[in-house]
């Protein structure tokens, strides 16, 4: 049965005096029963501490981890009913994937007749009931993580801990295997929490996720809110390509359109702004949401621009572009038509930021927050 995970105030300091550092610095979360949760952030952001706190592996220095309400902050790792999925999947190479999938069930005693069954039930799972027989050596990467997966599930954990499991494979096997990862998710219902450094697999798999920074969670969210309403410019840029652009808010309408200054050019935004009015803070759009239109077209919040260079990606063309006002813009255009082929470098162009697309943040070291509304009588 799928599991609840609660961390209350959970951090984790190594070392001593002077050479202590804090990895994991007293992190609220809570993650619902059978729900795909993804921990996102680059090297040393205190991720896979918090795998490991939770697996068992680290004690906490201060905090609580609940497991379905009851605290296991200090129960080892064996008498959690939690279960662990390494990226090096450490399969004994000495044993074959039945016997490697069995290991966990022979060492709790289990029946010769339940053993058998669950580690069949466990390989059809994960589509390697022909490979049975097979010794780790004779696998491919992918075919070696779906048994580090069976042999997870085969002891039916409340909860299933990922540490980036796909990170030693080839990118394609990666896109491919994440959809099925889900999908495996979906079927066994239980709570998988995933820690990754690769955005596309967390927004791809995640119900939601958080994206840690310094030991600290920056921002929870689904993968769409997180994408398109980030807290401040450290997600905008870690989640996703993103163009960061500093702007004054020129006039701040709560609940209607705003207008910022990027230069000398007005733009208008339809989100809410978060700082005050006259305050210098960073806007961010993203590639995708950019048009790129020809020089001298008309309209509210197009900027006029020089395409600087022009990458053909397959399914889109990424065009670099120089605005009139200095800074740089990444656009992407989706390879529906010859949009992209009539653009070369040097040719003049409008940029068109749709208001809708343009998010003044609230992380901007420069921006002043909006004080709080008074409270009616």
């Amino acid at each position: 049965m799928a599991a609840g995970i609660e961390l209350v105030g959970l951090t984790k300091r190594f070392g001593h005096g002077t050479a202590e550092h804090t990895a994991v610095d007293g992190i609220d979360l809570s993650v619902s029963g059978g729900e795909f949760f993804s921990l996102l952030g680059p090297s040393g952001c205190g991720k896979t501490t918090t795998l490991r706190l939770i697996a068992g592996f680290e004690e906490p220095t201060a905090g609580r981890i609940l497991l379905d309400g009851n605290d296991v902050s200090h129960i080892p790792p064996h008498k959690r009913n939690v279960n662990t999925v390494f990226q090096s999947y450490a399969l004994f190479p000495f044993l074959s994937v039945f016997d490697n999938v069995a290991f966990g069930l022979r060492h709790a005693h289990v029946a010769k007749a339940d053993l058998r069954k669950r580690v069949g039930d466990a390989l059809a799972l994960v589509s390697m009931s022909s490979f049975a027989s097979r010794r780790p050596g004779q696998l491919s990467g992918g075919q070696q993580q779906r048994v580090a997966l069976a042999r997870a599930l085969v002891l039916n954990p409340s909860v299933l801990l990922l540490d980036e499991p796909l990170g030693a494979l080839d990118a394609k096997l990666r896109r491919s295997l994440k959809v099925e990862l889900k999908a495996l998710q979906e079927r066994v219902g239980i709570t998988f929490i995933y820690v990754t450094h690769d955005q596309e697999e967390a927004l791809t798999m995640s119900d939601r996720l958080a994206v840690m920074d310094a030991g600290r969670i920056a921002q929870i969210g689904t993968p769409r809110e997180v994408y398109e309403s980030p807290a401040d410019a450290y997600v905008a840029d870690f989640l996703g390509a993103a163009n960061l652009l500093d702007i004054t808010v020129a006039e701040r309408v709560p609940d209607s359109a705003s207008t910022v200054s990027l230069g000398e050019i007005s733009l208008s935004t339809s989100v809410p702004v978060p700082v005050a009015q006259g305050a210098t803070a960073q806007a961010v759009i993203r590639p995708e949401r950019i048009r790129v239109e020809a020089h001298g077209s008309a309209g509210p919040n197009r900027v006029p621009a020089l395409v600087e260079r022009v990458v053909y990606l397959g399914a889109a063309t990424q065009v670099h572009l120089r605005l009139a006002t200095g800074e740089s813009l990444q656009a992407e255009i989706p390879n529906e038509g010859a949009d992209g082929a009539s653009l070369a470098q040097g040719t003049p162009v409008h940029a068109y930021l749709p208001a809708d697309a343009l998010r003044v943040l609230s992380g901007s070291p420069a921006a002043a927050p909006v004080a709080a509304e008074p409270l009616a009588s």
